[in-house]
């Protein structure tokens, strides 16, 4: 790979623009795809599947790219409006590819397809089976590829650019030890409206914008998720109590204290429902410890047929903590009863989202999974024991934090100078 010309002098770099953190892997790893994306006429997609939808400089997006993208996002679980961030990325993705020709940053076949593979491999699939999976959602294989192959040409325009020049002092690291060893606990209260959907999400997400743009107080929220919402906290107004940001998945983390209070979020796309967030407040304890977090959950599986909530409600009032449960599920198939350990990052955003709710021994009935209504107990929440500190492992997260800022303001920069226009 030619990497030569990278101090070809440009403009000052203006701050202010934000890439939004992939749900299955960092921004600098698999970060805005690049390239325009060369794929086959599909016509039961849409009438005029490469009628352009923008133009950015010389180049153009079509609308079966965006249609594309847009399914991409959701299968990935993006926070965030899909058709938004996908528009977006796109015009992050023509701005970027004007500077890989410009520096000559060129991938091999070899990269691109061991890029793939590790990107399957964070669900714990091949790349022949996440292509598969996503094929059946009607997503071609080419927009896997080229989303891989233009995050990596990205990296390594982000890396060849400013790489040498990002050092990291011994003292940095020794500070980001010792405040992670008395880190400030941040808390956030939440209201919610989970709007249900069966297959496609389409018109969930269309009255999740529609109510996004008339909601102007917390008393039209709580309106709102009374007659909307499918979530327990319904009869609340979807009020939520106060609740740590450490038990919350990352992505509604970073989705919520970008609001003000009173604001509500953009739609979060979740398995089974579409969800809005209004902020109401932010609280920090400063005396608070915030250690990375695990949880014990267990996943009972009842089948969804009238009559559920009652005999969820039963079983809630006969056991007392997830041992329980194997007794319940005595003599049932095995994949009825599952008992699973994670940290709160690592957590699927709808899991996440109820756990955070629950206390130790408590349980929801909010998601369904196929044919079956998921009975999710919480069985522990704990910090993560602690082992030796790896300062090598500090380092190059600072790095990569302090790459990813340069990254957000080089394409702030790449778009300020862009003609961008409707056909």
């Amino acid at each position: 790979m030619n990497t030569k010309r990278f101090d070809t002098p440009r403009k000052p770099l203006c701050a202010g623009f934000g890439l939004r953190a992939l749900i299955l892997g960092s921004c600098l790893a698999f970060g805005p795809t690049m390239a325009p994306v060369a794929m086959a006429r599909d016509t039961t997609a849409v009438a005029s599947p490469f009628t352009p939808v923008l133009r950015i400089n010389n180049s153009v997006i079509t609308q079966f790219e965006l249609d594309q993208r847009k399914r991409f996002l959701m299968v990935l679980r993006q926070p965030g409006d899909p058709e938004k961030e996908a528009l977006r990325g796109l015009i992050q993705d023509r701005l970027a590819a004007e500077e890989a020709r410009r520096f000559d940053v060129r991938l091999t076949s070899e990269q691109i397809s061991t890029g793939m593979t590790e990107f399957a491999g964070r669900a714990n699939l091949s790349a022949e089976q996440l292509i598969e999976a996503l094929g059946q959602s009607g997503i071609a294989s080419e927009t896997f590829r080229d989303f891989v192959a233009n995050g990596l040409l990205w990296r390594d325009i982000i890396r060849g650019r400013f790489g040498s020049t990002v050092s990291i002092s011994e003292a940095e690291v020794d500070r980001v030890i010792a405040n992670g060893t008395n880190r400030m606990e941040m808390q956030l209260l939440l209201s919610e409206i989970a709007i249900p959907y069966e297959g496609d999400p389409e018109a969930a997400l269309t009255l999740a914008r529609r109510l996004r743009s008339e909601i102007t107080s917390e008393a039209g929220f709580v309106s709102a998720a009374r007659r909307y919402s499918a979530s327990p906290s319904a009869g609340r107004g979807g009020r939520l109590d106060w609740t740590p940001a450490a038990n919350l998945p990352p992505q509604i983390v970073q989705l919520a204290l970008a609001l003000g209070p009173g604001q509500v979020s953009e739609p979060i796309t979740l398995p089974n429902a579409v969800v809005l967030f209004q902020l109401r407040d932010v609280a920090e304890d400063q005396s608070a410890e915030g250690p990375l977090v695990e949880v014990e959950y267990a996943e009972y599986l009842l089948p969804n047929v009238e009559g559920v909530l009652a005999e969820a409600a039963a079983l809630s009032n006969r056991i007392d903590t997830c041992k329980d449960l194997y007794e319940e599920a005595r003599g049932l198939p095995e994949d009825r009863l599952t008992v699973t350990t994670k940290t709160v990052p690592e957590l699927a955003g709808d899991i996440g989202l109820q756990l955070a709710q629950l206390d130790p021994g408590e349980a929801s009935t909010a998601l369904t999974r196929g044919g079956y209504r998921v009975f999710l107990m919480l069985c522990s929440r704990a910090p993560k024991g602690e082992g030796p500190i790896d300062r090598d492992g500090i380092r190059n997260r600072l790095i990569s934090q302090e790459l990813t800022n340069r990254a957000e303001l080089y394409l702030e920069e790449l778009r300020s100078e862009a003609i961008i226009e409707t056909p």
